[in-house]
């Protein structure tokens, strides 16, 4: 049963995944464990009683679950280094860095221990993750143990690992297509009248909205359209609008350059390991 855990990595979204697991009320920050290097930019988790440090290894030994979230040019010596403090009967080791499947990860620990890869998004933080998880067929039962800490932050879904890419463009990079696109609505919220304070509240929560009402009824989002556009309606013009400059076609092409990206960095990565 997972109790302690230790985020090794104190970046954005290590930060992140540390601040869900506070929020969830279900951890003792005393429980948690976070590194970095420079300790200063841990203040923050510090001043909630997570514990952090720069030791990798008391990190490691102090943990059941550890999770790997530096970025892909710090993992070859990072598992090199934690490698000989891994202890196969009582460790999971999670990964969330994009560019290392699980074979690559688990060669470069050179031990047997129980690897899932797992892909959260920023959201994370205020338990609103949409977390993918992937791991060996053999590894049902850690899978079930990992995911099962991601369920208290958001919504989670098991996937073939060689999905992992897809998934992290389409959720966790998704993060930012759907800011962006909350952006540009505030800023033409602004030019028809309110305040940008007033028109990012009100994008904001339209945003959550539509995404709730897809969650909870699992209709198409054509479905929902459908019932907001009348004939010779404001609506329908707009959406008429939006599609004409290409708005479907640009989001679709945006998908496909980072997943073309995030290809050819897991293929070298894996590769070299």
């Amino acid at each position: 049963m997972i109790k302690k855990i230790s985020i090794l990595g104190g970046g954005n979204i290590g930060k992140a995944i540390a601040l869900g697991l506070l929020q969830t009320g279900l951890h003792n920050p005393e429980s948690i464990i976070v590194t970095r290097r420079n300790l200063s930019l841990l203040n923050d988790l510090a001043e909630k009683g997570i514990k952090i440090t720069s030791d990798n290894r008391f990190a490691v030994e102090n943990a059941d679950l550890i999770i790997i979230a530096v970025r892909p040019r710090q993992v070859n010596n990072l598992l090199k280094e934690i490698g000989n403090y891994i202890k196969s009967e009582t460790h999971v080791l999670a990964s969330v860095v994009p560019s290392y499947n699980i074979d690559a990860i688990a060669r470069l620990v050179d031990k047997s221990v129980s690897v899932i890869r797992v892909m959260p998004n920023l959201a994370i933080s205020v338990n609103e993750s949409m977390t993918c998880l992937a791991a060996n067929t053999d590894e049902h039962e850690k899978l079930e143990e990992v995911q099962s800490v991601f369920n208290q932050m958001g919504k989670t879904i098991i996937i073939d690992e060689q999905l992992m890419p897809a998934a992290t463009v389409l959720g966790a990079c998704g993060i930012a297509f759907f800011l962006r696109t909350i952006r540009a609505v505030s800023q033409g919220g602004i030019q028809i009248g309110f305040h940008a304070e007033e028109a990012q509240l009100i994008a904001s929560q339209t945003s959550k909205g539509a995404s709730a009402l897809l969650i909870d009824s699992k209709n198409h989002p054509e479905k929902e359209i459908d019932k907001v556009t009348t004939p010779r309606g404001i609506t329908i013009a707009g959406l008429n609008e939006m599609d004409h400059r290409g708005l479907n076609s640009a989001l679709i092409k945006g998908i496909m350059t980072s997943f073309n990206e995030i290809s050819n960095s897991d293929q070298s990565n894996n590769i070299n390991s």
